[in-house]
């Protein structure tokens, strides 16, 4: 009787001690789906990551609900892009009333001049475009979780380095796919100004009829502008996102004769069946698309 006795009280404390033990995970909330993936990679078993915006979702135009408030009231740190991407942020945090940490993954970040007027953006919020951008926004992850969580240090530091030396694979690939498109067919037309970081990191060239933000639609004189300009310079492929509408760019495509690239992630992942469900994934879906597109 007493053997029973003790294992029925052993099962007890494993019950009651499971839930303890996932409430003592710390909650964090990031805006959009390509910052939860590098807080997941550096929090590890210590955080519980709740995403804001979601997977092929955009988060230039995102209308926060009712829910992400609530989550983010729950939350001890969010990480936000900065940068403007998350124009809606301040209006939520508002009705949330969260007391949690709120950590700049791109604090540090030497920003790209916008040329857009208006939507608050005064520089290109697309930082994580550039590897070496993801490299600064891994280590201030990394001090942010450091600072609201102090005995998770070690594991912190570990898989915040075991990342970053995944990342500095990352950009060995990236570089050694560009060099092999010719230098003269590095130049490609994209939905909306996305990839500004990654031209000037890796050397190519990127014409987009949106500014930086989703939010204002292309005129007809940008579109006229972009034919013409594609027919001059023979740019030789445009290219999907995940995020827009394809049908202006399936207009440019058939108006100038310029090929048809496969579909680019930009602004967000894929979900889990798709190519790009992880930011390391989504680079080299990137750089395989342009590889295939342009070197022919």
């Amino acid at each position: 009787m007493s053997k029973r006795l003790g294992f029925a009280a052993l099962t007890l404390v494993s019950m009651l001690s499971a839930p303890a033990m996932a409430q003592d995970k710390i909650k964090t909330v990031a805006t959009f789906s390509i910052l939860g993936d590098l807080v997941k990679n550096v929090g590890g078993d210590r955080v519980t990551v709740a995403t804001l915006v979601g997977p092929n979702g955009d988060a230039h135009v995102y209308a926060p609900t009712p829910a992400d408030a609530k989550t983010l009231g729950e939350a001890k740190v969010v990480f936000v892009n900065g940068l403007g991407l998350e124009g809606w942020m301040t209006r939520l945090v508002k009705a949330s009333g969260t007391k949690a940490t709120s950590v700049v993954a791109s604090a540090g970040v030497k920003p790209r001049k916008s040329e857009e007027e208006g939507h608050g953006h005064d520089a290109d919020p697309h930082a994580w475009q550039s590897v070496a951008n993801t490299k600064i926004y891994v280590a201030n992850i990394r001090d942010g979780l450091i600072a609201a969580d102090p005995a998770g240090k070690a594991t912190y530091e570990a898989n915040a380095k075991d990342y970053l030396a995944k990342l500095d694979a990352l950009e060995a690939e990236v570089k050694a796919a560009i060099a092999k498109i010719p230098a003269d067919r590095r130049k490609i037309i994209t939905t909306h100004d996305a990839f500004g970081y990654f031209g000037a990191a890796y050397g190519m060239e990127f014409i987009a009829p949106q500014g930086v933000s989703t939010e204002s639609e292309a005129s007809a004189k940008d579109v006229a502008k972009i034919i013409n300009q594609i027919r001059k310079q023979k740019i030789p492929a445009v290219f999907m996102e995940n995020i827009s509408d394809d049908r202006l760019m399936q207009r440019i495509a058939k108006e100038t004769g310029a090929r048809i690239g496969g579909k680019l992630f930009s602004d967000a992942l894929s979900d889990d069946k798709g190519p790009a469900p992880t930011y390391l994934d989504m680079m080299r879906n990137n750089i395989r698309e342009f590889g295939m597109a342009l070197q022919s």
